[in-house]
């Protein structure tokens, strides 16, 4: 899908604002609300925008502990990541799961409750059936810089 400038003005302030009105959208962008609606509906149906999550301080909903694990399975094969990612997505803990090139196969952020519940996590993964060689754990201490959007330049 090509974007154009205007569509690029549109994600960037969706990114921040995902529930500003269409009409409130289309005066930032300098378009009429029908238009604005028009461009932001195909951005959704190209998969472009996939959905509007609201941004939730969970500090002060309960406490927790995130910690970005290192993981690597014993065996490369495809059905060896395949089965690992199904066992990731089941777990309500996983709120992201990266395969990536280096070190290790997955960078993979959990929220826990606290850390023996993370360790429970890890304990279960590296001695049950889901392939799992080493696992390198890294606490969150703070966020320096939360996300704020993607750079679309």
């Amino acid at each position: 899908m090509e974007l154009d400038r205007t569509d690029h003005r549109i994600l960037k302030v969706l990114q921040l604002e995902g529930r500003l009105a269409n009409k409130d959208l289309a005066e930032r962008v300098a378009l009429s609300p029908s238009a604005c609606l028009k461009r932001v509906k195909r951005l959704e149906q190209a998969g472009v925008i996939r959905r509007y999550l609201a941004d939730l301080d969970l500090s002060r909903i309960r406490d927790s502990v995130t910690v970005f694990a290192e993981i690597t399975l014993k065996r490369h094969q495809v059905a060896d990541f395949v089965s690992f990612e199904a066992e990731l997505a089941a777990m309500p803990e996983v709120i992201e799961a990266c395969q990536i090139s280096g070190r290790f196969d997955f960078l993979v952020t959990f929220v826990c409750r606290d850390i023996d519940h993370y360790r429970e996590l890890s304990d279960g993964l590296l001695g049950g059936d889901s392939g799992v060689s080493t696992i390198a754990s890294n606490i969150r201490m703070k966020v320096s810089k939360p996300f704020a959007g993607y750079p679309l330049a």
